[in-house]
């Protein structure tokens, strides 16, 4: 299917927006995809804040040169489908459901992701992947936070109680 110039133009615009205003994007091969896996995976990407799309490599490359994600240029070969991490809350969005997804899928092959100006590839996409939501870092932070006044406390309670010993 041939694109008018028009087109083409709307693409490049659409991506780069997503692109300006995303945290993390993952390239992926979606070869041997069938079209309800490839709608499962958009249902899925809507449901978890994640910009996807299939876009043409030479389009992707002009849509994300000048940002962020122009590291995945040497990525963008064979069918691509991009996915991008658009909520604050969950950085590693696209990146966690691209795994996920493969699980599942053995045909969908992950190519590389972006994370905060560090390309990954293969095995490192587990890093993005693994990076935590919002509500999971501040119960992290809470939970190391609290962990030396409770040692306090406990030291507090066995000091008094090795006192009441020494004085009964």
């Amino acid at each position: 299917m041939t694109l008018k110039l028009e087109d083409k133009k709307a693409i490049v615009a659409a991506v780069k927006d997503a692109a300006d205003s995303a945290f993390s994007a993952v390239v992926a091969d979606y070869r041997g995809l069938t079209v309800s896996q490839i709608t499962t995976l958009r249902n899925q990407a809507r449901e978890h804040n994640v910009y996807l799309r299939v876009v043409r490599n030479t389009l992707a490359r002009r849509a994300l040169e000048g940002t962020n994600f122009e590291l995945l240029n040497d990525s963008l070969v064979g069918p691509t489908l991009i996915g991008m991490s658009m909520s604050e809350n969950d950085m590693g969005a696209a990146a966690r459901l691209f795994k996920d997804f493969a699980k599942d899928n053995t045909k969908l092959e992950l190519k590389s992701g972006v994370f905060d100006g560090k390309l990954f590839t293969g095995n490192e996409l587990d890093v993005l992947a693994k990076l935590p939501n919002r509500e999971q870092a501040l119960t992290t932070l809470v939970s190391l936070l609290q962990a030396p006044v409770s040692k306090f406390g406990r030291l507090m309670t066995a000091l008094k109680e090795k006192n009441e010993e020494q004085a009964a």
